[in-house]
């Protein structure tokens, strides 16, 4: 089947299902303070993604796509509250508008912090990224670390704090640097 210049017939691109699938987590998170529970946090995200994936078309291809699918969210939530009536739930709009702003600043605050620390990871030594990864790990403590290490636990920990420095020092600088939060 040939494509046709009607929208109604194309599908998105792969840019778009990239974009729409990183979005997942921070539009969620987005969402579940306007709504206060995980459950309706849910429901709005569907209803959310929906929307988002039957307007893929008005999507401006190099514009910001979270900001563009938090708006829709915002809407959504709007809709949610209005359509739900939630017991003990925040019905002032312009007190959930303020709600949703601050969100999006910490959201957009989260990601450059993210940003920034998985740079600052790459910087270090191979063997202090190496020790990091391993008392992340799920299940995995100083203790265990340092069990498996076969070094005493009090080196294991004053390492650990000395690259937790390194790190933080490296994230505040990175963030300065790009104008992001400190």
């Amino acid at each position: 089947m040939s494509k046709s210049s009607d929208n109604s017939t194309r599908t998105p691109d792969e840019h778009f299902i990239r974009e729409f699938t990183q979005a997942q987590r921070p539009l969620y998170l987005f969402i579940l303070p306007l709504t206060g529970n995980p459950t309706d946090a849910d429901e709005v995200l569907q209803e959310t993604n929906l929307v988002v994936w039957a307007k893929w078309n008005q999507f401006q291809s190099g514009t910001n796509f979270l900001a563009w699918a938090r708006a829709i969210a915002r809407l959504e939530v709007f809709r949610f509250r209005r359509t739900k009536k939630t017991k003990g739930a925040i019905n002032d709009e312009g007190l959930l508008s303020q709600i949703a702003e601050r969100a999006e600043v910490l959201s957009d605050q989260t990601d450059a912090r993210q940003r920034a620390l998985t740079m600052c990871m790459e910087r270090l030594r191979p063997r202090d990224r190496e020790l990091i990864q391993m008392r992340y790990a799920a299940g995995q403590n100083g203790d265990r670390v340092a069990k498996q290490l076969g070094r005493p636990a009090n080196s294991v920990y004053q390492s650990l704090s000395r690259i937790r420095r390194t790190l933080t020092e490296c994230v505040q600088h990175r963030l300065s640097e790009s104008g992001g939060v400190s």
